[in-house]
């Protein structure tokens, strides 16, 4: 009898934590890596955050809270939701967790029953499918194509639906590819889901203060008919530059919430105390740190496209949201590196950036969309510029 569970074979090492350490070995043993395969901020937490963690700890905040989190964090989440979409969720309806990644799995284990499905548009963030493989339902991708925006269409939602469907998921603006989907964008898809009563929609907007250009729109503010059976998932890991806080929220109909607070009490009880202090700061703070880090993100986006597209053999579209840019690299493969291999694949073309050019990116294939390579534009402009320059040598030095 085996140890390990059947279903872990089912799910994969994320990619892009594998390229991270990868290059992080490479940095160890002296090379001068340049990584942007992690969707991090370089930012600092805020001042004004950081003081309210420090405060919750001298004034003794340090003890256990209720598993859906503090009273005064539901408060602030409730007012967000208000204020920007004109949703009104009550405190029972608002769950914190340990970042939006624990909210995603929460709702999926909490619903999902073995061959129920999810539609997952890709290109998708890497841990989608393996979360819902782990919760014992069925991924069914459905891809999205460049031509279209990386966006999901309507079509292609109708034909994906059978009767197991369970779940929609909806990443907006996206990781990996920025796609942002406009009000027009939801309404469409709306239309699809009402012939559908049975399909619950999962929108994760965790990128959702970093849009440029196209508004930011939500499926349950711009179809109110269909919040009743919507989770929507937020968090201040990336607009306000709190990764290591973990700290994610989601709000949505009643039951599905009583659910996934029932699965964290009995997994990892709430998330930790002081991060939850300092969160209510982030969230009625004003948020001015936003702004800045959103207009400081366009400015290196800008310049990421710019450079990449001189690569010989990259293709890279401008994206709306997020802070990654996802180039096609089919442009080169077939072709050789300078000592003969082969680039086959975008994995091997990530590779070979990585270990000739000293540049870590994740393949596209780790994203469920190939030939492309994810590139992170959460670094700065110096960084950025050298790491581009590297990658259109790499590519000129291909023949």
């Amino acid at each position: 009898m085996s140890l390990i569970a059947e279903r872990l074979k089912l799910v994969r090492p994320s990619e892009t934590k594998a390229m991270t350490a990868r290059a992080a070995e490479l940095r160890e043993a002296g090379v001068d890596v340049i990584t942007l395969s992690q969707g991090e901020p370089d930012f600092d937490t805020p001042a004004s955050v950081c003081e309210a963690g420090v405060r919750a700890i001298r004034d003794g905040r340090t003890r256990y809270t209720p598993v859906a989190g503090i009273k005064p964090l539901r408060e602030a989440v409730r007012r967000s939701f208000q204020h920007d979409h004109g949703l009104d969720y009550s405190l029972d309806q608002i769950t914190v967790g340990c970042g939006a990644k624990q909210v995603v799995f929460n709702a999926l284990f909490a619903t999902l029953d073995p061959g129920d499905e999810v539609a997952i548009p890709a290109p998708c963030w890497v841990s989608y499918p393996d979360m819902v493989a782990l919760a014992g339902g069925r991924p069914v991708m459905v891809s999205c194509d460049e031509f279209h925006g990386f966006k999901l269409r309507p079509d292609a939602l109708e034909a994906a639906i059978t009767p197991r469907t369970k779940w929609l998921m909806l990443n907006s603006p996206s990781n990996p590819t920025g796609a942002v989907y406009s009000k027009d964008d939801l309404l469409a898809l709306a239309d699809v889901l009402r012939r559908h009563g049975e399909v619950h929609v999962l929108s994760d907007d965790i990128y959702e203060k970093l849009t440029y250009g196209t508004e930011f729109a939500t499926m349950a503010a711009v179809a109110p008919d269909l919040s009743g059976r919507t989770l929507t998932v937020n968090g201040v890991s990336k607009a306000d530059a709190m990764t290591g806080w973990r700290v994610g929220y989601g709000a949505g109909p009643l039951p599905l919430i009583k659910a996934m607070n029932l699965i964290q009490g009995q997994t990892s009880s709430h998330t930790s105390s002081i991060s939850q202090y300092a969160t209510i700061e982030a969230l009625s703070g004003g948020r001015d740190h936003v702004r800045e880090f959103a207009s400081a993100f366009v400015q290196r986006r800008d310049l990421v496209v710019s450079k990449l597209n001189q690569a010989e053999g990259l293709n890279c579209r401008m994206p709306d949201g997020a802070f990654y840019v996802f180039p096609s690299c089919a442009g080169v493969l077939g072709k050789r590196t300078p000592d003969g291999k082969l680039i086959a694949t975008d994995t091997d073309f990530a590779m070979y950036l990585l270990d000739a050019f000293a540049v870590a990116v994740v393949p596209g294939s780790g994203f469920m969309a190939s030939p492309y390579i994810r590139v992170s534009y959460a670094s700065s402009l110096e960084d950025l510029a050298r790491a581009c320059d590297r990658i259109i040598a790499a590519c000129a030095a291909l023949s």
